[in-house]
């Protein structure tokens, strides 16, 4: 839906320029050797034959032989090459450039400086001109290349360079593509010889993982801010889904930092910018006291990188209100704030804060700040996590089934995901061109299932490669195929490739999933080479649905993603992919009007590729915190946290146990999953046996422990709930927000309120509801 919102002149002005203006498009890396001059130069002999008159200049291939195939029959501009240091050096003949004018140039190292005495110091300004002359720039540079991220790389792996670029160069260009790359593939190309430096301190395990994960936040967040634009032009407000903003309100007493602090460890755990708001009377004067919180406040705030805000606020009962307001003009999905002292009746009187926020605000979590430890008197503050003391840990005997799983995982074949935010990104066409490049080096490898959806770039990439025929099931009378899992053991190949990991079998497989299916040629010793979309991942079930409005019905657990050796992403821009589709590459032409009007929608493409990229930072920071814990990214955490989720049989019931199982996972911890049940309390009774049972399979699916606590009476619930996270020492306890209205809470009680004024000691999170008509 386009916007019918008039352009001011200005913006007018900036888009006639624009026709003017050649395009510039940006292939980011991690390192050096990551594939992007082989990108580039691949997509240059595309537009070539799609008729666009394409030059190279500058571009180093390394004489690595797969990039200098890329070159093909490209024309090149001769750049001006010359020496510094005792290695040579090329800058762009600007002159030659211009008077040849193509419409296209490709060049290497958009953060080249230029030789004494050339036209302009940098590349960038050579690119510059280059653009102001109606001519496209297609160029490659590398994270750590970008002058921001150029301090937190030097301060994360030791590594220091010289030539950079500002990192609002991103801003000016028209698409930045992701090349990204596993350590392991890294490492793989050093041991071949595809590299040089192989004794680079670029080229070390946890430095690769560092700097991957850097371009991977660093690339999520430039889509955030096209997403936000993108949303404003359509006049959408609220939460997008894709990422997470949080808000701590706080006051200026002694428990404010810890508010504060709190919310900065949420942040960084959910990769999620962090705002705080203090609300004051203006009327009145500070306190002395409160004063100086307020100075030390300030100094922490900044010192964390925290967004502060004072605002005025005439009474307490204008604070849901403020608050409210406040959240929704900045996007926020969380709220952080402290339990109220409140008891309730004074919360009847004077009315409640959480309540009254919940009422105002949609698609907003509210945690609760625990402010005492279990015993009076104690003060709750954010533990930092230490190293482990896992010494003594190597010098224990192993038990018969540790013994047994260490076994089981050496004789497993390696696992590879490739994983993209929509169809058609290019998973398997780059899966199969792997698999090529494997059959090239003598290994044994085959194709287990292949889904090409008629798209013949993709088809043409199978070449030499074995295909291993589908098995026939019959099923009510009709033959169906399926991946023949048991001749593909049989041929006992060194890998095999299979598409769509998320796929249901058909009805008389021996397995439900293919995701099974690919688990037992893993533990026949099989390497597996795979393929699935980000939306497919079971805990972003809820995310998903709330970007694009479509319920996945395919899911696979997040287990079985943590269990790949390598998770890889194909980065692919929304204009890009919608190109393609437009070009019928994707889909037959008789659906592409109908899937660019729904899932391939422009904001659904946006939002999806920054949950990918996200979801695959979080995956290379918690790899890397298992080699390396010191250089994680994301900071510290409490060094024991327990989650308790509580649940019901109502519709939001998923909802919470898929919240539950991200927030343990982000935080190490164990977590469990209860249902109270109320012998007084008959409602549902025919249809919750099978609620509950689908509930602890997708809890047990997830990893976390499912119980059923009986109580006598509804209003015993609450108890039952606070008691049950005693019980497991739980840290947080996430529960849904209560929809009840004020006089059914007068009348029967409010479980939410009553946990609430149990479990001051305990930190709790409300779980904004979702409703899908709503959505937007």
């Amino acid at each position: 839906m386009d916007t019918f919102k008039r352009k001011t002149p200005e913006e007018l002005l900036y888009s006639i320029s624009k026709l003017h203006r050649g395009r510039l498009k940006v292939y980011i890396g991690a390192v050096s050797g990551s594939g992007k001059t082989y990108h580039m130069l691949r997509e240059g002999c595309s537009l070539k034959e799609q008729g666009i008159d394409v030059v190279i200049c500058a571009v180093s291939t390394m004489q690595r032989p797969e990039t200098v195939r890329q070159v093909g029959d490209l024309e090149r501009v001769p750049s001006i090459h010359w020496q510094k240091d005792g290695k040579e050096k090329k800058d762009l003949n600007l002159d030659a450039l211009i008077a040849r004018n193509p419409e296209v140039v490709l060049v290497d190292g958009l953060a080249h400086r230029n030789r004494e005495g050339s036209r302009f110091p940098t590349r960038l300004e050579d690119i510059r001109l280059l653009l102001s002359r109606g001519i496209s720039v297609i160029t490659t540079v590398n994270v750590y290349e970008l002058e921001d991220v150029r301090a937190i790389a030097k301060k994360m792996t030791g590594i220091d360079v010289s030539e950079t670029v500002p990192t609002d160069t991103l801003e000016l260009a028209d698409e930045v593509v992701l090349i990204d790359v596993t350590p392991e593939t890294m490492l793989a190309r050093v041991a071949e010889g595809a590299l040089r430096n192989p004794g680079s301190e670029l080229l070390k395990r946890g430095n690769l993982a560092v700097l991957r994960e850097l371009s991977l936040r660093l690339v999520a967040e430039g889509v955030n801010d096209s997403l936000e634009k993108h949303r404003d032009e359509l006049g959408l407000v609220g939460p997008s889904g894709a990422t997470e903003r949080i808000l701590v309100s706080t006051q200026y007493h002694f428990n404010g930092s810890i508010y504060v602090r709190r919310g900065q460890q949420i942040a960084k755990r959910l990769n999620g910018d962090l705002l705080v708001v203090a609300f004051v009377n203006p009327k009145k004067q500070l306190a002395k006291e409160a004063a100086a919180f307020k100075r030390s406040m300030m100094k922490l705030v900044q010192r964390i990188g925290a967004k502060f805000e004072e605002l005025p606020l005439p009474s307490r009962r204008a604070l849901p209100d403020a608050l409210s307001a406040y959240a929704l003009d900045n996007n926020v999905t969380r709220i952080v704030l402290g339990h109220s002292k409140q008891t309730r009746w004074q919360e009847l009187w004077h009315g409640s804060i959480v309540r009254d926020i919940l009422k105002r605000t949609r698609h907003v979590d509210l945690f609760i700040v625990a402010d005492r430890a279990e015993h009076d008197g104690e003060r709750i503050l954010p533990a930092h996590m230490t190293k482990p003391e896992a010494e003594a840990e190597l010098f224990r005997r192993l038990s018969s089934q540790e013994l047994d799983r260490k076994i089981e995982r050496i004789k497993r074949g390696r696992f590879k995901v490739y994983i993209g935010a929509a169809p058609g990104v290019g998973k398997t066409y780059t899966m199969l061109r792997e698999g090529n490049d494997l059959l090239r080096k003598g290994i044994h490898i085959c194709v287990g299932l292949l889904e090409t959806h008629g798209r013949e770039e993709t088809l043409g990439q199978v070449g030499e490669l074995d295909i291993v025929p589908r098995e026939t099931i019959q099923y009510k009378g009709v033959r169906l195929e399926e991946m023949d899992t048991a001749e593909i053991i049989r041929r006992n190949p060194e890998v095999v490739l299979v598409d769509e990991l998320a796929h249901t079998n058909v009805p008389g497989s021996k397995h439900k999933k293919r995701y099974e299916d690919v688990l037992d040629i893993l533990a026949a010793g099989i390497s597996v080479i795979t393929t699935m979309n980000v939306q497919h991942l079971e805990s972003l079930n809820d995310a998903v649905e709330q970007i694009t409005g479509v319920r996945v019905r395919e899911t696979v657990p997040d287990h079985i993603l943590r269990l790949a050796d390598e998770v890889q992403l194909i980065d692919v821009t929304p204009e890009a992919l919608r190109r393609r589709m437009q070009e019928g590459r994707i889909y037959a032409r008789d659906k592409v009007e109908q899937a660019l009007g729904h899932f391939f929608k422009t904001g659904n493409l946006i939002a999806l590729r920054e949950l990918a990229l996200r979801e695959l930072a979080d995956d290379v920071d918690e790899r890397l915190e298992s080699w390396e814990r010191s250089s994680s990214l994301r900071g510290p955490w409490r060094r024991k946290e327990a989650i308790y989720v509580c649940v019901d049989c109502m519709q939001q019931a998923e909802r919470l146990v898929r919240r539950g199982f991200r927030i343990a996972h982000r935080l190490k911890a164990l977590w469990y999953v209860s249902y109270v049940m109320a012998a007084n309390n008959a409602r549902g009774e025919e249809g919750d046996g099978e609620r509950l049972d689908a509930l602890k399979k997708l809890t047990e699916r997830l990893g976390g422990t499912f119980e059923v606590l009986r109580v006598r009476r509804s209003r015993e619930i609450a108890k039952a709930i606070v008691a049950g996270a005693t019980k497991y020492e739980a840290t947080q306890i996430v529960m849904g927000q209560s929809k009840s209205t004020f006089w059914t809470e007068l009348r029967r009680g409010s479980v939410m309120k009553e946990v609430l004024r149990s479990a001051r000691h305990i930190d709790v999170l409300l779980v904004a509801g979702y409703d899908p008509g709503a959505n937007g």
